[in-house]
């Protein structure tokens, strides 16, 4: 169980109803601090100028929210779909300072546990056994159990958050920036393994891994290209170009199954792209058995080839593609099998649903729901929308 690290008074959260939210938290005036995935993005949070709210994805709902007289979060992390959030103050009038962690269990409406630090918190990520907070230059990993302090991470300045967590029970992977530009580092925490891979010669901007921590998709401040990485032996995988243009990147997102990478960005396009790359299935399954693990690092390095397997789709590459080698690097890429095109400068997230569908949620207070054509690809369509900042989506 966890122990209570200095912690301060209670929230005093409650949670509104259509009669007592004008009294609370007027819609009309929230403002949308942030929005997060939970851990198997089949929900997220969105953190408000007065509260947070929780949303189911499929259905669609808004499944509840904590509405503060005063007082706003920038930072609420879910645990799956469990009562205990991570919650971060923010906003012009913040509830908590931005230097400090409190985690919460909405259950007994209390915090059970708070970290302070001497700089602003950046991000913080969970997993059922893991805390972790992330600042502009250092990480630090805390067991979730009586929050004791595990590992502290020294990285390249960092102050967008990059932080991803393996959420498989039996991988224990993170990524975060390593300490030069570029470069992502790996601990396999499981095989007491550190790895550093060289992704790109701009800062990184965005990456995330999959739920078993074993690839690794990034993308840099160019936001051209993005990378897929066999996080074992550093190989690179795949690399597939979103555009031609510089772009930020926004959001990565990789199937469960692998086989499908959408990427979203501030020129308004979703980009859906079909990966060559198969799930590993022995490597993962034998992880956590520290007398495999040599057997781990030589199945996952062997060839590259074990790796990939032709999708159904394929990825549309210039006409010129057949000069390859001759021509300019770009004539050879990969470009993107399936598009979805939002309001451009606005901040989007994108995850993947049931049956080939594809979750976006944005910082204007959208959330759609588009589907593709797994076999022809091109124009997806959208098949919901919802404004869930505005709307009464309560279940």
């Amino acid at each position: 169980m966890l122990s209570r690290v200095g912690v301060s008074e209670p929230l005093h959260l409650h949670s509104s109803t259509p009669s007592s939210q004008s009294l609370e938290c007027d819609s009309d005036e929230t403002e949308l601090l942030s929005v997060s995935w939970n851990q198997d993005y089949g929900c997220f949070a969105a953190g408000t100028s007065c509260g947070f709210r929780i949303y189911n994805c499929e259905p669609f709902k808004e499944t509840f929210r904590r509405d503060l007289k005063n007082g706003g979060f920038r930072i609420v992390e879910m645990l799956f779909r469990c009562n205990i959030l991570a919650l971060v103050g923010g906003g012009s009038n913040p509830q908590y300072p931005p230097n400090k962690v409190l985690i919460w269990d909405d259950h007994q409406s209390r915090c059970i546990g708070e970290f302070s630090f001497r700089s602003e918190v950046r991000a913080v990520k969970l997993r059922r056994d893991r805390i972790v907070v992330v600042l502009e230059h250092k990480i630090y990993v805390y067991n979730f159990m009586d929050l004791k302090l595990l590992h502290q991470i020294e990285t390249w300045a960092n102050a967008r958050g990059l932080c991803c967590l393996s959420h498989h029970s039996n991988n224990s992977v993170l990524a975060c920036p390593g300490l030069h530009k570029g470069h992502v580092r790996i601990e396999h925490f499981g095989l007491k393994m550190t790895r550093f891979i060289t992704a790109h010669d701009s800062q990184i901007a965005c990456f995330t891994l999959t739920m078993d921590g074993l690839l690794l998709a990034t993308a840099s401040t160019k936001g051209t290209l993005i990378r897929i990485f066999n996080t074992m032996d550093g190989s690179r995988l795949q690399e597939v170009r979103r555009g031609a243009e510089k772009a930020e990147i926004y959001s990565i997102a990789l199937s469960p199954n692998v086989q499908w990478l959408a990427v979203s960005s501030d020129k308004g396009t979703v980009h859906l792209f079909s990966l060559r790359v198969r799930v590993v299935g022995e490597e993962s399954s034998n992880y956590s058995s520290a007398q495999d693990s040599a057997l781990v690092r030589q199945n996952s390095s062997t060839s590259i080839d074990a790796l990939l397997s032709q999708n159904a789709g394929a990825n549309p590459g210039s006409s010129l593609s057949f000069m390859k080698g001759v021509l300019p690097k770009y004539f050879s890429s990969e470009w993107s099998f399936g598009q979805f095109h939002l309001p451009e400068n606005t901040r989007f997230l994108t995850a993947f649903g049931s049956q080939h569908t594809v979750i976006i949620i944005g910082m204007d207070g959208s959330f759609y729901r588009c589907s593709f054509d797994p076999v022809n690809g091109g124009e997806m369509l959208q098949q919901e929308y919802v404004r869930f900042l505005k709307s009464d989506n309560r279940s």
